[in-house]
């Protein structure tokens, strides 16, 4: 399938999409859970180390669908596998829903130029789309495709992403992601997860 059709449909997903069912109400009892969290993705999911994820704002779909894969194996990281294994849905679910209500908080820094125009525009001679068609043009992601909310990443934590996507490492994912990363060099991943860190 071509990138352009992809586009459209994910634009089709976006523009229909409702409220997203089963997401639990944030409570008490899921805050409590997610300090549990907190080691590794900082209090309320803010961030505490570059090498893993700020979850504050991101979305309860791909929250709840990340959750389940590292569940059922599909996608492999052994620290995640192991925590998320001892999971209920309804431990899935609020946390999702905890998470996603958070505010995320944008890096320090000014823009990468070569970043945003890579994250605005793509490169068309090597077939790269723009990261806002699926991300959205502030890096809000589109909660009803669950595509992942992207402004405020520890810059480090994307380039790590994208280049196990490059190699093939990430498991659980499908193919477009996977396609364009390995188009990617290693410094336009730099400058595009520099210019993501910057999003508010």
């Amino acid at each position: 399938m071509q990138f352009r059709t992809i586009l459209t449909l994910i634009g089709i997903v976006g523009l229909t999409g409702a409220a997203l069912p089963g997401a639990a109400q944030v409570s008490a009892a899921a805050k409590e859970k997610a300090a549990q969290c907190a080691g590794c993705h900082g209090e309320a999911g803010k961030g505490a180390m570059p090498v893993f994820p700020k979850l504050a704002g991101q979305n309860f779909k791909y929250l709840s669908n990340q959750l389940r894969q590292f569940k059922d194996g599909t996608r492999q990281v052994a620290a995640m596998n192991a925590i998320a294994a001892a999971l209920s849905d309804d431990d899935i679910a609020e946390l999702s829903a905890y998470f996603a209500a958070q505010k995320p908080e944008p890096e320090a820094g000014e823009p990468d130029p070569q970043g945003e125009r890579i994250y605005r525009f793509g490169i068309a001679e090597k077939k790269v789309p723009a990261c806002s068609a699926c991300h959205g043009p502030e890096g809000q992601g589109n909660a009803p495709a669950g595509f992942p909310l992207l402004k405020g990443q520890f810059a480090a934590y994307t380039v790590k992403a994208l280049t196990d996507y490059a190699k093939g490492a990430r498991s659980g994912e499908k193919a477009p992601m996977r396609q364009i990363a390995a188009r990617l060099t290693e410094d336009e991943m730099k400058a595009v997860a520099a210019y993501i860190a910057t999003l508010k």
